[in-house]
């Protein structure tokens, strides 16, 4: 690889070159059935586990017969039959995907390990001491895997980490820690051995291998930033050259059998670099290319239209759908602060630790990043997840695992990743800025996640249960003004509801409306408003889930009403509002009769007073008057 970048003849490498005996060494050391997570530079991970070596150079090269399709490079993509998880490239993210793992193996009761790999530099990441406190809460059969080479891209490690050792953070979180001479693969192994041991019966355990990268970050950075002297220190502690003086000292190969097998190797690696460079390229379509974003999900089973119903409160339909969700399948976890005994913040889960146990209804430590990266584990393994954010406004601090690793992983390398993150949002309720907030936009532009936000008890039954069954990451949105302000007639037989497609909650022939959530309520109260004092008919259409959503339905409207007015709680300026005007401005021109018209909150933080929120921040201040604006136009 490092020839064929000289020449120019492959764009991107990322070296192992001096630290070969830690991948190598553990993946040598560890149980064919053990989860491991490599980063970068572990090509002895993929080689060590007898990866297909012609679909691997592939993949290194960019070329048709990959692992990814093209969708990805070198090592970010997993191999189930192998038991590889590939790495994003977001530092120390795949560390707590590592105890989701181990949670399931703990669930499962089987002789299992994950050992997640780490770079000196990632350790500084907060998803890195999130993994590790809840690894160590849980008694989880991890492995983390430090591999200390000296360097981030250029920063010495002894000038972005405090301690010298980095295993002595292992103290601060109640393990094991062990330092490793990374260089020697012989050490390696016996560490990894007995660590996975430990870890087996007893919970996590830090590994800090000490080596050194004597190439650049990637190959085309260079090492001008590496003192001379350094280098050549390592070169002397080399990995190879060690493993066949320790051969030979031990008789157990002579010279030329040694230089025979290296021969054989640089001929099959030259001969299998070679072929694949001569691969045609990656092609695709975007149909294909669309396809792949998402997981195929099962047909939904929607409610008879004879069925018995009750009378339900919101909260309690969301209620109703995670129970008969987890009731449907024994393996569905559900995770979040303080959901367990004390029944989470809004009291959805109260109860649920009685029925279901503590293996299946987890309180997490306040790390949100950590849980949803937990959940993509339990995923991997065939649990499907439900992790509680406790406001959706702190999904932020979840935000990477969410956007970067729960969204891409189908696309890249066809893992389905059945994670529904609950997220309480919205305000009205005098909360603030930071327990007030619609963020559903966000989510909504990126691929790869499924975003629903229902308006009745009904709705909000039915797609929680298609949620937790669909085996893709699904945002549910649950507005918490409305989980004991709303009731509504809702089945009592199980059912699902379909995503991408709306639902026309009021019939209407002067103008359209087009919402969701709560503004399904201000729309319907407008409507009823506008009949009785002008005799207007307006027709409220709820979308219900924004990936997708209902284009069809909404143009169906437009057709009949000829004036379209979106509406939502949002900030104004790139709301959800602003895609749906969009795309109507395109695919229904034609049909309007006046221009489309936005109603959402001031682009502003959510105020607490409630008088700044409801007569200066809410939609609802401006509604009727954009109604009449429109209907006068």
């Amino acid at each position: 690889m490092l020839t064929l970048i000289r020449q120019g003849r492959i764009a991107k490498w990322f070296s192992g070159y001096g630290q070969e005996a830690v991948a190598a060494g553990t993946a040598w050391a560890l149980d064919d059935r053990d989860y491991i997570l490599p980063m970068h530079r572990n090509l002895g991970v993929w080689t060590t586990r007898d990866v297909d070596r012609e679909r691997l150079f592939c993949q290194l090269m960019g070329k048709k017969g990959d692992f990814t399709n093209g969708r990805d490079r070198t090592f970010h993509f997993g191999l189930p039959a192998k038991n590889l998880v590939g790495m994003i490239s977001h530092m120390a993210a795949m560390l707590p995907v590592a105890c989701g793992l181990g949670q399931a193996v703990r669930f499962r009761e089987a002789d299992r390990v994950a050992c997640a790999f780490c770079g000196d530099g990632g350790t500084r990441e907060g998803d890195f001491h999130e993994a590790l406190n809840l690894a160590s809460v849980w008694d989880l059969p991890v492995l983390f895997l430090v591999e200390n080479n000296g360097y981030g891209l250029s920063t010495p490690t002894d000038e972005a980490v405090a301690p010298d050792d980095i295993a002595d953070a292992a103290a601060g979180y109640d393990m094991p820690g062990m330092i490793v001479d990374g260089n020697d693969v012989f050490a390696v192994i016996e560490a990894v051995r007995e660590a996975r041991a430990h870890a087996r019966t007893e919970g996590p355990v830090l590994l800090e291998m000490k080596t050194f990268r004597v190439r650049g970050h990637e190959e085309a950075s260079g090492t001008a930033y590496v003192p001379d002297e350094l280098i050549e220190e390592w070169k002397e502690k080399d990995p190879l050259d060690r493993f066949a003086a320790r051969v030979r000292e031990e008789g157990l190969l002579g010279a030329d059998r040694m230089e025979s097998i290296r021969a054989e190797l640089e001929s099959a690696v030259d001969e299998l670099a070679e072929w694949a460079l001569d691969r045609p390229a990656v092609t695709s379509t975007p149909e294909a290319e669309r396809d792949a974003v998402f997981a195929p999900s099962p047909d939904p089973d929607p409610p008879s239209p004879d069925a018995d119903t009750e009378e339900t409160r919101f909260i309690d339909a969301i209620q109703d759908g995670l129970r008969a969700a987890m009731r449907d399948d024994d393996e569905v976890i559900v995770m979040g602060q303080d959901i367990a005994e004390y029944g989470g913040a809004f009291k959805v889960t109260d109860g649920f630790v009685d029925e279901f146990g503590s293996k299946r209804v987890r309180n997490t430590p306040i790390i949100e990043d950590g849980a949803l990266g937990a959940g993509m584990g339990l995923s991997i393994e065939g649990l499907p997840a439900v992790v509680e954010m406790q406001y959706a406004d702190f999904i932020s601090c979840g935000f990477n695992q969410t956007v970067n690793n729960l969204a891409t992983t189908h696309y890249r390398w066809g893992q389905p990743v059945n994670v529904t993150i609950r997220a309480p949002f919205g305000g009205g309720i005098g909360a603030g800025p930071f327990h007030s907030q619609s963020r559903e936009a966000w989510f909504t532009h990126t691929p790869g996640l499924k975003v629903v936000v229902p308006a009745t008890p009904r709705d909000a039954k039915g797609l929680l249960r298609t949620a937790v069954a669909d085996p893709n990451p699904v945002l549910f949105f649950e507005h918490k003004k409305l989980y004991r302000s709303v009731r509504g007639a809702v089945p009592t037989e199980a059912y699902t509801l379909p995503f991408g497609e709306a639902r026309v909650a009021r019939e209407g022939t002067d103008a359209t409306i087009v919402t969701y959530g709560v503004g399904v309520h201000w729309a319907l109260a407008e409507a009823e408003h506008q009949a009785e004092a002008n005799g207007v008919e307006l027709e409220v259409v709820d979308l219900r889930t924004l990936v997708p959503w209902d284009r069809d339905t909404v143009r169906q409207s437009l057709d009949k009403t000829n004036r379209l007015l979106v509406l939502h709680e949002a900030s104004r300026t790139a709301g959800f509002g602003a895609e749906v005007a969009a795309e109507l401005g395109e695919i229904g021109f034609e049909l309007l009769d006046a221009p489309i018209t936005r109603v959402a909150a001031e682009d502003l933080p959510v105020p607490n007073a409630k008088p700044l929120e409801d007569e200066i921040f809410s939609a609802t201040a401006r509604l009727r008057p954009k109604v009449e604006d429109l209907l006068a136009f």
